[in-house]
């Protein structure tokens, strides 16, 4: 029996910080918007509160970017609702991406707020019907608010005077005051206004409408006139100095300016990134809203840069016939100092879930990454090992992430996982170790074969390690009936070398390693180590068979599909892992090369009388 629980999923993380809360509420609405409109659940409900909630906690900038970014199409007309409702570019946003049927659009369309339906005007795939419920709507939309007690925008000279709507207004003061006081009292008597002049007969209606003006006038004019004239007078000089103190003055856009003193000073802020969507032609349709004016309307094909191309590309005008994607394409601008000069064009197609009809491009326009100046004392350009050590600094953080990852689900530190999943993580956490090693072993290779990496001195016995190096490996060879073959007076004969003891025992540990895990059953290779001119001390190895069979030089080689052994650690290989412990030995003062059918590995050694005053010599029976 299958079920859907991925609502209950996403609902048992917890949103304890800003990542972990935009992962969430991109989950939430990726689930709920493609759940049917009729939909009816407890956990429906609770997911719809919880995108509310994090709503309240992320900012609308990156929710807006967040539904911008490639989901499920919203078709719940509930959570559409409530996203409209949101600030203006979260709304957008939502709207853009609204797939919703003809019938629940109309439905939906009458309880949107007026700026949702503005927004929804925008879109050319809606239905007749829909497009004619909005134009019906529009009429309402596009009108002005009212306002409390309107005062008109100006007086024609052919109507009353200041004086006589003054005097309406104190007539309907009076006529006001007259019906709040009881009916046995008489009103005092008063002379009656002017009339107005014959060329703008005052009707009752016009009456009304200048003794309401006059009211909203009257309650404003101070009682001396030549206290409000010199209030007005007082109020332009403050706002003359207000505007002269402020130096510096911001141009929100490109907008030509009168020459009024308040020009700007400094010079305004180029965009690097703009994002936009164009037509089936390439005309560009929309753009971020700071640049939309500039750049809606421009034809991409129209301003692209020809030198920029090669001979085996196309020019844009094929790609966008083709419906191929745009990449890294060079256009150049004129306009706007904002979006003046050369950009790089980045877009794909974009086409109709529903018909499959090609709608356009969606992409952005980048400034293109200028040169880095030439860096003197860098002496020239990266050499390849410091381009290898950057190759795997930039390896290594994706590995640690995806391990971190895997652990987390492993050991079940963000809330229970099935076994099935905790099996996969660990054995993906396993993976990444193994990988880790491998980049830890190919940076080391790097950091000795270039000198960028020294090795620890110090002193050691080099027998004592080969006794129990080999007696490691008797795990893996002993049920081979392989193995290596000591010398018999090992035990007796020290071999002091002047390598620190942890070097010496990495070194040996992946000589023998990789030596026995090529090794075939019943074959035993026979170790011999030497002093010679009381300088080094030489260890000999039989190669096994398989690898005795190779050239000289490709011994040190990682043929193509070859894999690491599993008991050498390695996992570029047998011939990466001996050329590494031959980087090794050369770090430490000594080589490692092939003798014939023998592995020779020199080390320095140490004198007699260093030797007898050797402290770090430990012998095991």
């Amino acid at each position: 029996m299958h079920f859907d629980d991925r609502l209950a999923t996403v609902m048992r993380l917890p949103a304890s910080g800003d990542a972990l809360a935009r992962i969430q509420y991109r989950q939430l609405v990726d689930l709920l918007g493609r759940l049917p409109c009729d939909a009816q659940s407890d956990m429906l409900e609770a997911g719809l509160a919880r995108v509310e909630e994090l709503a309240a906690h992320i900012p609308a900038a990156d929710r807006a970017r967040l539904l911008r970014q490639p989901l499920q199409p919203i078709t719940n007309s509930r959570l559409l609702a409530m996203l409209a409702a949101d600030e203006p570019d979260v709304a957008t946003a939502a709207i853009t991406g609204a797939r919703l049927q003809q019938d629940e659009w109309l439905k939906l369309i009458p309880e949107l707020p007026v700026r949702a339906r503005g927004i929804l005007r925008h879109r050319r795939d809606l239905e007749p019907k829909v497009e004619a419920l909005l134009e019906r709507l529009g009429i309402r939309d596009r009108g002005l608010p009212p306002v409390a007690n309107p005062v008109p925008a100006a007086i024609e000279p052919s109507g009353p005077s200041l004086d006589d709507i003054l005097d309406l207004a104190d007539e309907s003061a009076i006529t006001t005051q007259a019906a709040a006081q009881p009916a046995t009292a008489e009103p005092a008597p008063r002379a009656q206004p002017a009339p107005a002049p014959s060329s703008s007969p005052v009707t009752p209606d016009h009456a009304a409408e200048w003794a309401r003006a006059a009211a909203a006038v009257q309650a404003e004019r101070p009682r001396n006139s030549e206290a409000g004239i010199g209030a007005i007078v007082r109020r332009i000089e403050e706002f003359r100095r207000a505007r002269q103190s402020h130096s510096t003055f911001e141009v929100a856009n490109d907008d030509p300016r009168l020459p009024l003193g308040d020009l700007a000073t400094t010079a305004p802020r180029l965009p690097i990134t703009v994002d936009f969507e164009t037509d089936q032609e390439g005309r560009i349709t929309w753009a971020d809203s700071a640049y939309a004016p500039s750049l809606v309307g421009l034809s991409l094909s129209a301003h692209e840069v020809p030198e920029q191309q090669t001979m085996a590309d196309q020019d844009m005008a094929t790609t966008i016939r083709h419906r191929l994607p745009l990449l890294a394409a060079h256009v150049r601008i004129a306009g706007a100092p904002r979006v003046t000069g050369e950009w790089q064009v980045d877009a794909i197609a974009s086409f109709d879930e529903q018909t499959g009809r090609f709608l356009g491009y969606l992409g952005r326009l980048r400034r293109p990454a200028r040169p880095r100046p030439h860096d003197v004392r860098s002496g020239g350009s990266l050499s390849e090992a410091d381009r290898m050590r950057q190759i795997l600094h930039e390896l290594r953080t994706p590995a640690n992430a995806i391990q971190v990852a895997a652990e987390i689900i492993q050991q079940q530190l963000y809330g229970p996982a099935p076994h099935e999943y905790r099996a996969l993580a660990a054995a993906i956490a396993g993976d990444c170790a193994h990988i880790l090693a491998g980049f830890e072993e190919l940076d080391r290779l790097v950091k000795l074969e270039s000198g960028a990496m020294q090795v620890e001195s110090g002193d050691c016995d080099i027998s004592d390690i080969l006794i129990q190096t080999v007696a490691r490996l008797r795990t893996w060879t002993d049920p081979r009936r392989s193995g290596f073959a000591l010398p018999v007076d090992i035990d007796f004969n020290p071999y002091p070398i002047q390598v620190d003891r942890i070097e010496a025992e990495r070194l040996v540990w992946r000589l023998l390693a990789a030596l026995a895990g090529s090794t075939a059953p019943d074959e035993i290779l026979e170790l011999a180590c030497s002093r010679e001119a009381d300088t080094c001390v030489v260890l000999r190895i039989a190669l096994p068979t398989a690898l005795a069979a190779r050239d000289g030089s490709e011994l040190f080689d990682t043929p193509p599909g070859e894999r690491g052994q599993t008991l050498s650690a390695g996992m570029f290989g047998l011939g990466f892992t001996l050329r590494l412990a031959a980087a090794e030995a050369v770090a430490v003062g000594g080589a490692l090369r092939r003798e014939g059918n023998d592995l020779q590995l020199t080390l320095p050694g140490l004198t007699a009388a260093a030797a007898s005053h050797s402290t770090a010599v430990n012998h095991s029976r």
